[in-house]
């Protein structure tokens, strides 16, 4: 088993300036101020997997450091690790780890992701390889027994931040970055992750995968979780700057804007904005009734967030 706690104490990091990435579809050709560090897989044939972690700082309050112990723990070893720090757009990151990579699947882990099954990758390829059809799969978000009680509280109330696991092969809308598997070069043929938004990256690629052909599913037994801020303060934040993003989103790329349900199952993709600014306060006021006011109070920092983020970019207030 390799240690990747002390191989990143050890690491070695590369810059990224140079890594070209020809085959992206929506690429920023701003010149990328990351560094990546990379973990070659074991023996001499290409690996199974290319793991991809985009992060800021490689620290994400302690979380960075619990998953380098989670990956050493998995039984599925046939791996090389890409972990790209600096790069401020999430889609580039990914890309460039895509560019470097040479294995079969890619996954995406995020930097604050937990991964508290060994298995976790092996079951992964597993499913993969006996459904050619998939091409994105998913694991389940659910709540850590582990978390504060604050942490638990907001992962229940907020949509998407946790659900039920499934117990079979379904296809869904909740396949996101935290825990995604992809076959790599169905990836790079759709033309990878669109670099030139600020947000709603994963609602862009499972639509391109799809266009493709390929399904986007949530596998069954795979468990990960995905942590919120821990505070209150960094929460609305954080809900404030998306509805900042969502607003620039709206403004000037519209035909990127796909709608996110919290279900499985089929969904409408294109919901106008008329629409969804008519149901905000429906949804606020079914929310308050179901007494979720923490999801109620991260709204309204969102639609304030929205707000400021139009006047911002249609009259420069």
């Amino acid at each position: 088993m390799r240690e990747f706690e002390q191989l990143f104490d050890a690491a070695e990091w590369k810059p990224t300036l140079d890594i070209g990435r020809p085959w992206v579809k929506f690429r920023n050709d701003e010149v990328s101020s990351g560094v990546v560090w990379h973990v070659p897989a074991e023996g001499d044939l290409p690996p199974r997997i290319s793991l991809i972690i985009p992060t800021a700082d490689a620290d994400r309050g302690g979380y960075f450091r619990q998953l380098m112990r989670q990956l050493s723990e998995q039984d599925f070893q046939d791996f090389e690790l890409y972990v790209i720090k600096g790069d401020k757009r999430q889609g580039s990151g990914i890309n460039i780890g895509a560019q470097l990579a040479t294995g079969e699947y890619l996954l995406t882990v995020d930097d604050d992701s937990s991964l508290p099954q060994n298995d976790t990758l092996s079951k992964l390829v597993a499913a993969m390889d006996a459904n050619p059809d998939i091409g994105m799969a998913g694991g389940n978000n659910t709540v850590p027994d582990w978390a504060t009680p604050f942490v638990q509280r907001v992962m229940r109330q907020i949509p998407r931040r946790s659900w039920t696991p499934v117990t079979k092969i379904v296809d869904s809308d909740l396949a996101e970055h935290p825990c995604l598997m992809m076959r790599a070069e169905l990836f790079r043929r759709v033309g990878g992750e669109n670099e030139l938004i600020p947000r709603g990256l994963d609602p862009y690629l499972r639509k391109a995968f799809r266009e493709a052909g390929a399904r986007v599913v949530i596998l069954p037994g795979i468990i990960y979780h995905h942590l919120p801020p821990e505070t209150w303060k960094k929460l609305l934040t954080q809900f404030y700057r998306n509805g900042k993003q969502a607003a620039y989103a709206n403004i000037h790329s519209p035909e990127w804007v796909i709608e996110t349900p919290a279900e499985h199952g089929e969904f409408v993709e294109r919901v106008p904005l008329w629409r969804r600014v008519l149901r905000f306060p429906l949804r606020m006021l079914g929310s308050l009734f179901q007494g979720k006011w923490v999801w109620v109070l991260c709204e309204a920092f969102y639609a304030a967030g929205f707000v400021m983020g139009w006047l911002q970019e249609k009259w420069k207030f």
